[in-house]
């Protein structure tokens, strides 16, 4: 246990009295202050012995706080002081060693994203960043054993970001919390672009499938959205995708007629089951027991964002972008 302030600032006459203590002095609490308990309720405390008086029963009263009266943990203290936790010239100093040229106005220090790290997470934890910015907050995550996500869409992912975290996986970044964690490297990271909308609107303002997607990059999106997993055969044409052992998906943006899906059909057989994603079709699904026929726009307006990045979709390679970066020794980070 360890003794807590029996006094209050909340005032009140009738917790405003005069305690005796074992000794035979007399005290009172600090003017404009009461005692947390009455009369009553304090000599209850005094004979479970939860009042503490000093070693020689002279000291202003106190209450015994136990062990098991407390949660787990620490709480944080309000003030981190700068020389516990570093400050904006010491963060910009880190910054600059990544980007001489371009250094973030209020960087946060290495030092203080730790202390707020060990705080909140353990070893192995997923940290998450949505505003990853320099990448301060995934070095420190990396460097402190933890799995980490960072989000960002400016260019700071370029000239800040994969610099620094290079630096960190190979073992020459030895600035902010290097040393004190004894960092010597390892570990790595992916990254990856955010995928352009699915669906946009064209000039008669109708949903439409946005041009930059490919065939093979519509079928992944699809699948995704659709809940089948990804995984376009090889030899069989329609087979894009599965949910279950005999049950497929196919994405296409053809419009279909009476004969093509007849001939889907044909092609499927009776143990199996197709849904056919499509751009359109001039028939009805009716007389096939095997075949699903489903309007893109129409399926995906509501399971997706449109109009804007969609932010729900993975997709590996996209239109116009280089490979993303992997870097994988023990992998630490996670997809993004």
């Amino acid at each position: 246990w360890k003794p807590s302030d029996l006094s209050v600032k909340t005032y009140s006459e009738n917790t405003d009295y005069p305690i005796k203590t074992p000794s035979g002095r007399i005290v009172s609490p600090p003017s404009g202050y009461c005692w947390r308990l009455s009369k009553d309720r304090l000599e209850e405390y005094i004979k479970d012995n939860r009042i503490w008086f000093g070693k020689k029963g002279n000291n202003v009263p106190r209450i015994k706080r136990f062990l098991s009266e407390v949660q787990d943990g620490s709480v944080s203290k309000t003030i981190w002081y700068r020389d516990e936790v570093g400050d904006n010239q010491e963060a910009k100093k880190e910054v600059k060693v990544i980007n001489s040229n371009d250094v973030f106005t209020t960087p946060k220090p290495e030092r203080l994203i730790e202390r707020i790290l060990t705080l909140a997470t353990k070893p192995g934890d997923l940290v998450l960043d949505s505003f990853l910015g320099s990448g301060t907050t995934a070095a420190v995550a990396h460097k402190m054993g933890r799995r980490w996500i960072g989000i960002e869409l400016g260019q700071h992912c370029h000239t800040h970001c994969i610099p620094r975290l290079k630096q960190v996986i190979d073992g020459t970044d030895e600035g902010g919390i290097t040393k004190a964690v004894k960092w010597t490297g390892g570990g790595g990271f992916r990254y990856y672009y955010l995928a352009p909308s699915l669906l946009i609107k064209d000039a008669w303002g109708n949903l439409v499938i946005n041009s930059a997607y490919n065939q093979e990059m519509l079928a992944e999106a699809v699948c995704k959205n659709q809940n089948f997993k990804y995984a376009p055969d090889e030899t069989i044409y329609w087979k894009h995708g599965y949910s279950t052992e005999n049950d497929y998906i196919f994405v296409t943006t053809q419009t279909l007629e009476i004969k093509q899906v007849r001939s889907l059909s044909e092609d499927v057989g009776k143990e199996s089951h197709l849904i056919v994603m499509c751009k359109a079709f001039l028939c009805n699904d009716d007389e096939f027991a095997n075949i699903t026929l489903k309007k893109i726009p129409d399926e995906l307006m509501f399971m997706c964002e449109w109009s804007k990045d969609d932010y729900s979709l993975q997709i590996k390679n996209l239109p116009g972008n280089p490979n993303p970066v992997d870097v994988q020794d023990d992998l630490f980070g996670e997809d993004m």
